[in-house]
């Protein structure tokens, strides 16, 4: 059997294991556990920082059996459907490929029916900012009249692209980037997980090359298991990533500084036969 990538297998399934975007999490389990629940969702951010994950967790939360509650079971009918994207309550929908406003008018007829068998019929749209001008509009009306049964989810990467009628109807949440050092601590729990040996140095490689983006880096960590199964260190990850070692930026200033040309034109020969 294939092993599961590490995105999936250590994608968080409850708001405790959510990392990095403490302030959402917090907001989110407040607001559960008082009842004071909105009608719509909006979670911006760059890629790879939990919003859709975050979107998920929140549907759980929602129809979990023990629910409204801020610490869904993972266990009853409801939360293993939705982790494995066949609950016919939570509908995602990607923004990119359904933004017309024949998609949008098929969402508010099938909203007007109650929910199959959860609390709540949730729907989740990615890259929501993708929607035309005709389809924001026909979602206008929905979301100034939802039904009690439905809750709306919007995750988007340009927030600045989403008409400020929709954004006002809305809770807004700013998801930020993780640092260097989170997506380290990440990487090396995830590397004492499954056993993989990689050196502090390659960790903080890969943080860096991330750009803040935690799912990059688990991609980057997998890919480089596959590579070096005996470990991995900081040369492994320049090596696969193409990235500059740091001591050529060193040996660059030294030979310009000792104004060394025949030293430079080898140096440079060096570089384009490593790529």
């Amino acid at each position: 059997m294939a092993s599961e990538v590490l995105t999936l297998k250590y994608r968080p399934q409850s708001f405790d294991e959510l990392w990095v975007q403490d302030h959402v999490r917090d907001t989110l389990k407040r607001a559960i556990e008082r009842n004071r629940l909105a009608n719509a969702y909006l979670f911006c951010g760059p890629r790879g920082v939990g919003k859709t994950t975050t979107a998920r967790i929140l549907a759980k939360s929602l129809n979990c059996e023990k629910g409204p509650t801020a610490t869904p079971c993972n266990k009853c009918p409801f939360c293993t459907e939705i982790t494995a994207s066949r609950s016919m309550d939570v509908i995602e929908i990607d923004g990119a490929s359904n933004r017309g406003i024949e998609q949008i008018r098929e969402l508010r007829e099938n909203i007007k029916y109650t929910p199959s068998s959860g609390r709540y019929k949730i729907y989740i749209i990615d890259e929501v900012h993708m929607l035309t001008e005709a389809a924001f509009n026909a979602l206008l009306k929905t979301l100034e009249e939802p039904p009690a049964h439905a809750k709306f989810v919007f995750a988007t990467t340009a927030a600045h692209d989403v008409p400020a009628t929709i954004v006002s109807r809305c809770q807004r949440f700013d998801f930020r980037r993780a640092t260097p050092a989170e997506i380290k601590d990440r990487l090396a729990w995830l590397a004492q997980q499954e056993k993989i040996k990689a050196s502090d140095a390659a960790l903080m490689a890969i943080a860096r090359r991330a750009d803040g983006a935690i799912r990059d880096a688990e991609g980057i960590l997998d890919q480089l298991a596959s590579f070096r199964p005996d470990g991995i260190e900081l040369k492994d990850v320049e090596e696969l990533l193409g990235l500059v070692p740091s001591e050529v930026f060193f040996d660059y200033a030294d030979l310009v500084l000792a104004g060394d040309a025949p030293g430079l034109m080898a140096f440079l020969a060096r570089l384009l036969e490593t790529g």
